[in-house]
């Protein structure tokens, strides 16, 4: 499920992936991956840091897990995340490549997916903002599979 809202002309966005019934052995592992990447790239969002060391945190990690490399299948395909304000999706992108600083007042998604062609996907969904002491929650991302909304 991916939705959001606009509040006072502010865009939110929130995804969380739910297993119908009881979950597969795989499913929990993946689930726990994605859970995992969202924390290391929080972790990684450091004041004065280049916006993209944030996606090659979570794309070094998942790389020893057996994921990608890269952007390939079954692996993350996609960036870990955008700049959201005003738009749902804006500049600046954590992505490969970005040179651009973390600073205070800059907001994001933080969305490191692992998806699986012709099995399944999980993708994890919350939005953070820089602060001067570092990144800060907007949503606090899901504590478990049986409990993904909080």
């Amino acid at each position: 499920m991916d939705c959001g809202a606009v509040v006072h002309g502010y865009e939110s966005d929130i995804s969380r992936t739910f297993v119908h019934g009881e979950p597969s052995a795989g499913q929990r592992r993946v689930w726990n991956h994605v859970r995992e990447g969202q924390q290391r790239a929080f972790a990684a969002a450091t004041l004065g840091a280049a916006a993209g060391s944030v996606d090659d945190a979570v794309r070094g990690w998942y790389a020893t897990l057996g994921y990608g490399p890269d952007y390939r299948l079954p692996g993350l395909s996609h960036r870990t995340g955008h700049g959201i304000g005003m738009d749902g999706h804006e500049p600046i992108n954590l992505v490969r490549g970005e040179t651009t600083k973390l600073g205070p007042g800059m907001c994001f998604s933080n969305e490191p997916g692992l998806y699986l062609p012709g099995k399944f996907g999980v993708r994890l969904e919350d939005c953070f903002h820089m602060t001067e002491a570092g990144p800060k929650w907007f949503s606090e991302p899901p504590g478990s599979l049986e409990a993904p909304i909080g």
